[in-house]
């Protein structure tokens, strides 16, 4: 008498089962990990942007004609690419010269949410949507939210 051995078609189903679990665990892991990994960075380069702004414009007194294309001419800024959300994002002068605006549109909820949960020591103000007070309840779903950081 002759003993196969092997496995059944259930067992090889049952190991590909676990195998598709556990690949979409590690996809939607590896994701969050490079979303939280971009905000990051994004933060990190607004700082940065802060900064730049803030030694450039001192020798005037004031921030009057900062803006994008500006800092991208002084060398202040590498390109005209926002660091995060859509391309649209201005930087602008506010009132009476004596603070500018960091402006970041086409954010997801993820990305509002994540400036309003830790917002930068260096922004006076920020706003939400248009909205400065409660920022916490003002990101809506999907991406069309307007980030400001307002610093003097």
């Amino acid at each position: 008498m002759t003993s196969e051995s092997g496995r059944s078609l259930i067992e090889i189903i049952g190991v590909l089962a676990v195998a598709a679990v556990m690949t979409a665990g590690a996809v939607r892991m590896y994701s969050v990990i490079r979303n939280r990994q971009i905000r990051t960075i994004a933060a990190a380069e607004l700082e940065q942007t802060a900064k730049n702004i803030r030694l450039l414009m001192a020798p005037r007194g004031d921030y009057s004609g900062v803006s994008v294309d500006y800092l991208v001419k002084a060398g202040a800024l590498a390109n005209a690419y926002a660091p995060i959300g859509g391309d649209d994002w201005t930087i602008t002068t506010g009132d009476n010269a004596q603070s500018f605006s960091i402006n970041l549109t086409g954010l997801t909820s993820g990305e509002c949410d994540f400036f309003v949960a830790a917002p930068p020591a260096w922004a006076t103000i920020i706003r939400v949507n248009g909205n400065s007070d409660d920022i916490q309840n003002y990101c809506m779903p999907g991406g069309d939210n307007r980030v400001s950081f307002i610093a003097q």
